[in-house]
């Protein structure tokens, strides 16, 4: 029989605690995940990455806190995500 099984320990829930890389509709985001609801994520020293370099660079080529020490950004703006540099 084939049943639809949730997984709580996958997408952006497994990286809970982790530094992550939004890439949203018109910025990239990076900054530690520290929240999720059914709306948003919450990241803690958050930052815009306005520009990647190579990616098999260690840093970002540009990359700029913002002015606070955690940030929102709306789930329906993330097109992919995953662990940051």
């Amino acid at each position: 029989m084939k049943a639809l099984v949730e997984i709580s320990d996958e997408g952006l829930e497994s990286l809970l605690g982790e530094k992550v890389l939004l890439l949203c509709a018109n910025y990239f985001y990076t900054g530690t995940l520290i929240g999720v609801n059914a709306d948003c994520v919450k990241l803690k020293d958050p930052a815009i990455v306005y520009e990647t370099g190579k990616w098999d660079e260690p840093t970002y080529a540009d990359c700029q806190p913002l002015h606070v020490k955690e940030f929102y950004v709306n789930k329906s703006a993330i097109e992919a995500y995953g662990k940051a540099k």
